[in-house]
């Protein structure tokens, strides 16, 4: 049997459309969120990204190909060089400045998530690595998407979250998504029946742990 993507958000459709379609992102979508959730989902993931970057050199120690080591490095330079600092900039817009950001501590939804990355890429190999990203990598280019899909989503100047669903709905961010599935369909293809059971424990645990997120950010929980 061959695998796709496909199949691991068919392994927990419930975890996954409670993600994808969670209050958070209704309210976001509806621009009816509160400021200081959305404040304080911009810190910690603020936080997040620099985990994130983290588990981008684990995924370059973990790489048994050039081409693999190559996409790491060039997903560490995105994070490090490009996107910490319209993150930066992102959050100066929202009345969060670069000095409170480098003193926050960490949500325990924020550390849960992140630490359940890297332990799960440190334990496993490059694959394990993806799956475990993948709910971040590929679910904001789905949650754009549907967030587009819905008639009562507001854009524009009407919805002053307007910019965040237009970062993910970006060509660019549409298709480093589309890579990451195709990269992830590409491996999926040749797993055994037992490794994807394995694989699809590790996505739907992820999955859960971005609702948490989403939670952290909408109860302003620490």
């Amino acid at each position: 049997m061959s695998y796709q993507f496909d199949d691991l958000k068919k392994s927990c459709p419930t975890e996954w459309r409670d993600y994808i379609e969670h209050s958070f992102v209704q309210q976001l979508g509806d621009a009816t969120l509160a400021t200081e959730a959305f404040q304080h989902y911009l810190k910690q993931d603020y936080l997040f990204l620099i985990q994130f970057a983290r588990a981008f050199a684990l995924a370059a120690y973990k790489s048994p190909t050039l081409a693999d080591l190559k996409q790491a490095k060039e997903g560490l330079e995105a994070i490090v060089d490009t996107e910490l600092d319209l993150h930066i900039s992102y959050c100066n817009e929202w009345g969060i400045s670069e000095a409170e950001l480098a003193e926050l501590p960490e949500a325990r939804a924020t550390l849960a998530y992140t630490r359940y990355v890297l332990d799960t890429g440190n334990r496993g190999d490059l694959l394990d690595l993806h799956v475990a990203l993948s709910p971040c990598m590929v679910g904001y280019g789905e949650i754009a998407n549907w967030l587009n899909s819905r008639s009562t989503t507001i854009r524009g100047d009407s919805n002053p979250y307007d910019a965040w669903i237009a970062m993910y709905e970006s060509d660019d961010f549409q298709e480093a998504m589309q890579a990451e599935v195709q990269w992830l369909n590409e491996r999926l293809a040749e797993v055994s029946p037992a490794r994807f059971e394995q694989l699809s424990r590790v996505f739907r645990d992820a999955t859960r742990l971005e609702i948490d997120f989403w939670n952290m950010g909408l109860n302003l929980s620490e």
